[in-house]
C-alpha cells in the first residue's frame, strides 16, 4: 500500500509498517498544503492512505467522496507511540478505501 506521513507523523513509525511504501509529505514538498489541498494531491498520486496526528480531520473535511483511507494517531509523541505501535499496524492493514480511523493513544 502506498501510504503518505502527514509533517505530524513520526518518521520512526515507517520501520513498523513492512509491506507498504511510506512518502512523508515534505518528500513531496507538500508540507505546506493543507488539508483539502494535500488529500487531493495524495489521491490524484495515488496514495491509498494518509496517517496524521490532526484528529480533527474528519470535521473540517467532508471525506464521503474519498478514496484514499485516513488513520488519525491519537498521539504522535513517538516516546508514547512506540509503545502502541501494533495499535497502527492494524489500523493500516485493516483499512478500506475512503476509511476513517482514530487510533486512541494515551498521552503518557
Amino acid at each position: 500500500m502506498l501510504i503518505l506521513f502527514d509533517h505530524s507523523t513520526p518518521a520512526p513509525l515507517r520501520y513498523a509498517l513492512k509491506g507498504h511504501v511510506i512518502v512523508e509529505a515534505v518528500e513531496r514538498g507538500w508540507e505546506r498544503l493543507v488539508n483539502g489541498a494535500l488529500l487531493d494531491a495524495a489521491e490524484a498520486a495515488g496514495f491509498e492512505l494518509f496517517v496524521t496526528a490532526d484528529k480533527n480531520i474528519r470535521y473540517q473535511q467532508d471525506l464521503t467522496n474519498r478514496r484514499i483511507s485516513i488513520v488519525a494517531l491519537g498521539n504522535a509523541q513517538w516516546p508514547v507511540l512506540r509503545r502502541y505501535v501494533d495499535r497502527v499496524v492494524v489500523a493500516v492493514n485493516a483499512a478500506t478505501p475512503g476509511s476513517y480511523t482514530e487510533i486512541e493513544i494515551p498521552f503518557k
